[in-house]
C-alpha cells in the first residue's frame, strides 16, 4: 500500500501531518540531475552537446563519442560544500555540511577505418557517473503560531468532555530533514563519423536509485493555564529503484570550425520500491507517562516515468586556441507520470497541473596556452514548478584548469558554484507558510585522464 501520510491515533480521532516527501515531490526529485561529470565538463558548466570528446558529454549527445581520436580512460573525484539557510517565521538557521564522492569513471575504444569508406571510424564507450547526490541535512526552527498537536491524548478521548484540554498556544516548533543516497547510471554508447562533416551516436543507460529520508518534528505547546504538551514525530522513508533510458544524437560540421548538435534523451522508466515508517511520542504535564505509537513498516511498489530531454547545441572552434559552446535544453516535465495510474490519479493530476516544461541554458568556453587549458562557464536551469519564481531556478558558474602533461596523461580541475531557493511545507495546515531555503553549493572536481 502507499505510504500513509495521515496516521490515526486513538480510534482515528487524532491526526498528525506528513513531513516526508509526497509522491509528486519525489517524482520531481528523481527526475532532476546535479550536473556531475568530469572536471573538463564541469569547467564548461556542462555545455558539451556539440563538442563531444568527453565521457560525460556522452550522456548529453552520444554522437560526441565519435569525436575521440584515441582510446581513453578517465576517473573523477568531487568534493562538495553545501550551505542551506532555513527560515521559518523570521527565525533563520545556517546549516553547513560537506561531502566527498567518487563521481565518474569511463572509457572509449576507437576503431579507425583505414579503407576508402566514407565512414572514418567507429567508437564504443562505457561510462559510470553520479546523476544526483541526495546527501543533505538541515534544521528548521521557529513558531508559526498555529499548533499541530492540540488535543490531550489522555483526557480528550476519555468520554468526559468536562476535562478536555486544548494546547492551542505554540511555544516552539522544530523540523529536521536528513537525506542520503545517490542516483547513478551506467551508459553504453556507440558512435561513428561520416567523412569529416557528420557524427552519429546512440546510447542506452541503466540507472540505480537509492534514496533515504529521515524527518523529525518537535512541537511544544501550552493551554494558557499552566498545562504543557511536548510532541515528537519521526518518519523514515527509503526508496530503491532501477531504470533505463536511451539516447540518440548527431553533430554536424557545416564549416571546419563550426559544430551544430542535436540530441534526444528518452524518459527514464523506473521501477521503485519504498519502505515507510512513522513513530510518535507525546508528553503532557498532567500525566507522568509518555503516550507513544510505533507503526509497522509500510511497503509499496510503483513506477515512475521521468521527462524526456531535447538538446540543441552550437560550438565554434578557434583552431587550436580555444572554443565557445552553447547548449539549450528542453524538458517536458508535464509528462512526468506515476504508475499504476489507478493508484495515482490525484498525484498525476497534480504533476500535470503544477509542473511546466522547462528551458535551460549552458554556455562554456576553453582557451589553451602551451600545456594549460583555461575554462569557464555559466548555466541557468529552470525550475519545473509552474508557480515558482525565478529565484527557484538554479544558476551557476564554473572555472576550470587543464594540464596536459604529455600525449598520454592529463589532469583536469574545476570549481563549480550553484545557488537557488526552495521551500518545504512540513506542516500541512491551512494558512501556515512553508520553510524557505536558500541553497548554495561549492564543488571542487578533479579528473585524471589516460590516452592510448
Amino acid at each position: 500500500m502507499k505510504k500513509i501520510l495521515l496516521l490515526s491515533i486513538i480510534m482515528s480521532s487524532f491526526f498528525i501531518n506528513a513531513q516526508s516527501l509526497s509522491y509528486t515531490d519525489e517524482a520531481v526529485l528523481f527526475s532532476t540531475d546535479d550536473n556531475y561529470g568530469t572536471a573538463r565538463y564541469m569547467g564548461l558548466s556542462g555545455a558539451f552537446g556539440a563538442l563531444g570528446g568527453d565521457m560525460t558529454a556522452v550522456d548529453i549527445n552520444p554522437a560526441g563519442l565519435a569525436v575521440f581520436n584515441n582510446a581513453e580512460i578517465s576517473t573523477t573525484l568531487t568534493y562538495r560544500d553545501t550551505d542551506i539557510n532555513s527560515t521559518f517565521y523570521g527565525s533563520t538557521i545556517n546549516n553547513s555540511d560537506d561531502y566527498f564522492n567518487f563521481t565518474q569513471i569511463g572509457g572509449v575504444l576507437v576503431f579507425k577505418n583505414h579503407s576508402s569508406s566514407d565512414w572514418k571510424k567507429f567508437t564504443l564507450g562505457f561510462n559510470y557517473n553520479i546523476i544526483k547526490d541526495f546527501n543533505n541535512n538541515y534544521i528548521v526552527k521557529g513558531n508559526s503560531g498555529t499548533a499541530d498537536f492540540v488535543d490531550d491524548p489522555y483526557l480528550n478521548y476519555d468520554d468526559d468532555k468536562t476535562n478536555d484540554i486544548f494546547y492551542t498556544n505554540v511555544d516552539n516548533q522544530l523540523f529536521g530533514n536528513f537525506t542520503s543516497g545517490i542516483n547513478d547510471r551506467f551508459t553504453l554508447s556507440i558512435a561513428s563519423q561520416y567523412q569529416n562533416i557528420l557524427y552519429l551516436g546512440a546510447s542506452i543507460s541503466f540507472q540505480h536509485l537509492n534514496f533515504h529520508q529521515n524527518t523529525i518534528y518537535e512541537e511544544s505547546n501550552n493551554d494558557g493555564n499552566g498545562n504543557t504538551l511536548d510532541a515528537y514525530t519521526a518518519q523514515f522513508l527509503s526508496s530503491y529503484g532501477n531504470g533505463f533510458n536511451f539516447g540518440l544524437g548527431a553533430i554536424l560540421k557545416p564549416l571546419q570550425n563550426l559544430r551544430l548538435g542535436v540530441s534526444f534523451q528518452s524518459p527514464i522508466w523506473y521501477d521503485i520500491s519504498e519502505r515507510f515508517i512513522e513513530d510518535i511520542e507525546i508528553e503532557v504535564s498532567n500525566n507522568p507517562e509518555i503516550y507513544a505509537e510505533y507503526y509497522d513498516p509500510n511497503f509499496f511498489d510503483y513506477q515512475l516515468k521521468t521527462p524526456s530531454k531535447f538538446t540543441g547545441s552550437f560550438a565554434y572552434i578557434f583552431g587550436k586556441n580555444g572554443l565557445v559552446s552553447i547548449d539549450y535544453i528542453y524538458q517536458d516535465y508535464k509528462n512526468t507520470k506515476l504508475k499504476p495510474s489507478s493508484a495515482f490519479i490525484d498525484e498525476n493530476q497534480e504533476l500535470s497541473n503544477g509542473l511546466r516544461n522547462t528551458s535551460s541554458f549552458k554556455i562554456g568556453t576553453e582557451w589553451r596556452y602551451n600545456i594549460l587549458s583555461f575554462r569557464g562557464g555559466y548555466r541557468v536551469i529552470q525550475t519545473p514548478f509552474k508557480n515558482s519564481g525565478s529565484t527557484f531556478d538554479i544558476t551557476g558558474y564554473s572555472l576550470g584548469l587543464g594540464i596536459n602533461f604529455n600525449n598520454h596523461v592529463k589532469l583536469d580541475l574545476a570549481y563549480d558554484n550553484s545557488s537557488n531557493s526552495d521551500q518545504y511545507s512540513f506542516l500541512n495546515i491551512d494558512g501556515v507558510e512553508p520553510a524557505y531555503l536558500d541553497i548554495n553549493n561549492n564543488r571542487f572536481t578533479s579528473t585524471l585522464v589516460f590516452s592510448f
